[in-house]
């Protein structure tokens, strides 16, 4: 009689050892919310710090040469650890602001807040590692319905149940076609590993231009088109990002827009890498429609944080830019963005969160009137995120957008250049708004800012340090960002 053997595969910790930590850290934060009084719920936050500051030092450690594990589920490399690292950050930075915005909404001061949040960069970290489509879809739906619970945290806001709603239905629909595209992908080369596809597809090129082919490539674009907020798919980003708690909205913009770039290029550039034509082309016209339609309704916004919404599908056009050119040069300059965009982009939110009083955010631009000699230290702050959003030197966001022009140039795309470079000028008159009414203009009504916690200071201080020195020094970080592209090529 014949034996069968049950093989356990083997385990490779260190591989998922940002995971691991981000995974307890959320599991230990709910049971102590759950077992502590109310009045102790205020040290959570810091609770949850010391498990994303672990989990950055191990994403630090354990960086290292490609490998695969768990039977290619998981692709570990320096792309993976660039991304996990950038997600760290994010988190960090929302978890920093989170402990000063709770005193003004009691509901953030909870376990179920942080664990989400916790458990959100979880599936972010794992979308950037995963090596087969189905681990794909898992760390999406982980990292959504997070972030779906995280949107309408604010129960007392019609505004914040509102674009929970709104999020969670859309975000169903485009989950749909995201994994019908990954089920035509299978149906056509046989396997859902990333690697596999791709050296399916190369041996077998007259599988490339079938209608099952054709439609996964179709169906994946839409889906992922959803979770990066490009045009046509971005209608639910202003809503969603004007309703959702500041915090959260920090993090969606910032996180989210990482983990969804990361899957992206590993599905593209690994597994239809061999249908690189096809797509260039529709992803061209996909970049140009983002930044434009985005900077262009960005200038008629009057609530900062609806423009800073159009303001981050305008960035996801740029950082298609790169994803075009498709060279070691571009993804080199997509990295480099993504981190630089993490860090103005969380501070922008931060000093907005700083004007939270009980129950109410001020967000309309007419609230920052005469902020800038009032609050002197705020004003400079948001003066720094906005002059680096706009593409400004010596700040962040004009070495990202250089490099990712500079890039789409060498790869022959000029005209796309081209616009891009008019679109960042366009945007500089929305972002130049905001310093203009902080310094030029008398304020209408009192906004009194309440004392700000030691987290946010250190928030708005890492995120402003971030911005400056990724702008004056960049060779340090894009050495780290092309290394990690030399693993993952």
């Amino acid at each position: 009689m014949e034996t069968l053997e049950f093989v356990i595969p083997a385990l490779n910790i260190k591989a998922i050892m940002p995971q691991i930590i981000l995974c307890l850290t959320a599991l230990i934060v709910l049971l102590v919310g759950v077992f502590s009084g109310r009045e102790k719920n205020s040290q959570l936050g810091y609770l949850s710090l010391m498990g994303v500051a672990l989990a950055l030092v191990s994403v630090l450690l354990f960086s290292g040469e490609r490998e695969s594990a768990y039977s290619g589920m998981l692709l570990v490399d320096g792309f993976a650890s660039f991304v996990s690292l950038t997600v760290c950050i994010v988190t960090l930075l929302t978890i920093l602001i989170s402990i000063n915005y709770q005193k003004f909404f009691t509901e953030i001061n909870s376990g179920e807040y942080y664990c989400l949040v916790l458990f959100a960069a979880f599936g972010m970290t794992l979308m950037g590692a995963s090596g087969n489509l189905l681990m794909v879809f898992l760390a999406l739906e982980t990292m959504s319905i997070s972030i779906y619970v995280l949107a309408g945290y604010q129960q007392g806001r019609e505004k914040s149940i509102e674009s929970a709603l709104k999020y969670f239905l859309l975000g169903a629909f485009a989950s749909g076609f995201l994994l019908y595209g990954f089920a035509l992908i299978y149906g056509a080369t046989g396997t859902l590993d990333i690697t596999k596809i791709g050296t399916f597809l190369n041996a077998h090129p007259q599988i490339l231009h079938t209608p099952l082919m054709m439609g996964g490539l179709a169906l994946m674009t839409v889906g992922f088109g959803f979770k990066v907020a490009m045009v046509p798919f971005h209608m639910w980003t202003p809503d969603v990002y004007e309703g959702a708690p500041t915090s959260v909205t920090a993090f969606m913009a910032s996180g989210v827009k990482a983990a969804a770039f990361a899957a992206l290029i590993r599905v593209y550039f690994i597994a239809l890498d061999s249908l690189q034509v096809d797509w260039t082309a529709v992803m061209w016209a996909f970049a140009f429609l983002t930044m434009t339609v985005g900077n262009v309704i960005a200038i008629s916004q009057n609530n900062i944080k609806r423009m800073l919404a159009y303001s981050s599908i305008a960035h996801a056009g740029y950082l298609l830019v790169g994803f075009v050119a498709g060279s070691q040069l571009a993804l080199t300059g997509i990295l480099f963005y993504l981190l630089s965009y993490a860090f103005m982009n969380m501070g922008a939110f931060g000093v907005i969160a700083l004007l939270g009083k009980q129950g109410e955010e001020y967000t309309e631009l007419a609230d920052f009137r005469g902020l800038g000699f009032k609050y002197p230290l705020m004003g400079l702050a948001m003066a720094v995120f906005m002059f680096s959003m706009a593409g400004i030197p010596p700040t962040a966001g004009f070495m990202g957008k250089f490099y990712i022009f500079s890039a789409a140039i060498k790869s022959g795309y000029i005209w796309l250049a081209i616009i891009g470079v008019i679109n960042s000028v366009i945007s500089i008159y929305y972002y130049l708004r905001v310093i203009i009414v902080m310094y030029f203009q008398e304020a209408e009504q009192e906004v009194s800012m309440p004392a700000p916690s030691p987290a946010i200071v250190v928030a708005l201080v890492l995120a402003a340090a971030g911005v400056l020195l990724m702008g004056i020094l960049p060779s340090y970080f894009w050495n780290i960002a092309q290394n990690s592209v030399f693993t993952f090529i």
